[in-house]
């Protein structure tokens, strides 16, 4: 795996065993990691894909990032909108980078996001689902903002999801990804919710489907 800094985001990538025109996933880690966390699951996952893993621009602490900042407070989680937007609008050039660097076949790109990172793939994939060819939501919840419009929601209807959450998950509990389900079975053809007796993290059965759903949706 390499450490890669060229474009807008440092990242690491897993190379495919065929490294011409692979379909890219890219990784999106949670509020307090950093690209060196969802690479693990790379090598688990299927071989020909291009496998890049971001890190998020917010600087924490050392080896800690976030993509916008959030307050924990007794009533919940306070969530700074205006910074979520900026980071939005970095991701989609990122991804947009990315397709110019490593020009996927057929431009297939597929998100996977874990926690504050699967907030990030919802945006992505509700304000720029052109630029996408699935979304793998972990432990997860919905954007309070910067849902759909009109112009994005016929291509968002087409975008396949797979969605996951742990059945004990403390931080973002169950009831989010369950509304998350709702929501996505109203806007969208295909969709997978899986539910596991894990936490906040990403079951060995999770990983097995997620190989599965990537494999049946290359083109």
């Amino acid at each position: 795996m390499l450490q890669r800094k060229e474009l807008s985001l440092s990242y690491m990538e897993q190379a495919p065993e065929t490294p011409e025109n692979a379909p890219l996933v890219l990784m999106l880690h949670g509020y307090g990691s950093n690209e060196k966390d969802l690479i693990q699951i790379a090598p688990a996952l299927p071989p020909e894909f291009r496998y890049i893993s971001a890190r998020a621009p917010q600087v924490m602490d050392y080896g800690m990032y976030g993509w916008f900042p959030l307050e924990f407070t007794p009533n919940g989680i306070i969530v700074d909108h205006a910074a979520a937007e900026r980071a939005l609008h970095q991701l989609i050039g990122f991804v947009r980078e990315l397709i110019e660097e490593y020009r996927p076949a057929g431009e297939q790109v597929f998100l996977m996001g874990f926690s504050q990172g699967t907030v990030m793939s919802y945006l992505t994939a509700f304000n720029a689902p052109e630029l996408l060819h699935g979304v793998i939501a972990l432990s997860g919840q919905l954007p309070e903002k910067n849902m759909p419009t009109e112009k994005a929601s016929p291509l968002l209807r087409k975008l396949p999801f797979l969605v996951m959450h742990g059945l004990f998950d403390e931080v973002l509990p169950i009831a989010k990804g369950r509304a998350a389900n709702a929501w996505l079975e109203e806007h969208v053809d295909e969709l997978i919710y899986r539910e596991y007796p894990i936490a906040h993290q990403i079951s060995d059965s999770g990983i097995e489907l997620i190989r599965s759903w990537l494999s049946a949706h290359r083109d």
